[in-house]
């Protein structure tokens, strides 16, 4: 009798001790959950007020014009081109006669035209209208050489010669600029050119003459 009562006190006692294991290990694990879920909880909340506060921040950058730093473009500097204001009321058959009659006050013969010289003094007035200013006689010089449809021109004279003036607002005042320049006085008195043709526009002239 004793014995049975010492084992249903053991087991008893057992039984006990397991429940209380049970309940404990329950408690334990739900404790664990719960703080657990709290960690990930604030974890996340945590995460989440970062990204909400830079989502600000990124929106307040945004919301801030960044102020233009432009560099100016390099605007190319162009030549002013010489306008020619000066107009003239005479051309080259007045400037033509204007030289022949005073080379017949030098006593020397008429220049004659030729329609090859011409086509020199034309192409030259151009140039020099649209240069706007004399060019030393630099585009006749190397004319043979650029334009040699032309060169034959060259060929077929002993010797040619270019006057330029630039000035004159009349015919006369405009043979009195080559009448008071060295080495243009040849086209009023040099009897040796026998053949020429003058163009004159705004009072750019220009005189080819040959022999």
């Amino acid at each position: 009798m004793n014995f049975f009562k010492t084992q249903i006190s053991v087991k008893y006692i057992a039984d006990n001790i397991l429940s209380v294991l049970a309940i404990s290990f329950i408690v334990t694990l739900f404790l664990a959950i719960y703080i657990l879920g709290l960690m990930q909880g604030y974890v996340a909340g945590k995460r989440k007020g970062g990204e909400e506060l830079l989502a600000q921040l990124i929106e307040q950058r945004s919301d801030i014009s960044p102020s233009p730093t432009t560099t100016p473009t390099p605007q190319p500097t162009l030549l002013p081109k010489v306008a020619i204001t000066r107009k003239a009321d005479w051309g080259g058959p007045e400037l033509w006669a204007a030289v022949n009659n005073k080379r017949g006050e030098r006593g020397v013969n008429p220049l004659q035209q030729r329609d090859e010289l011409c086509t020199i003094a034309s192409i030259r007035l151009n140039e020099l209208l649209e240069l706007g200013k004399l060019d030393g006689h630099v585009g006749f010089s190397n004319m043979a050489e650029r334009r040699v449809d032309l060169k034959w021109i060259f060929e077929k004279y002993g010797n040619m010669a270019e006057f330029l003036a630039m000035g004159g607002e009349t015919p006369e005042k405009t043979v009195s600029l080559w009448e008071n320049t060295l080495g243009h006085k040849k086209l009023l008195e040099g009897g040796e050119y026998v053949w020429s043709c003058i163009y004159a526009q705004n009072t750019f002239a220009v005189a080819i003459t040959a022999y």
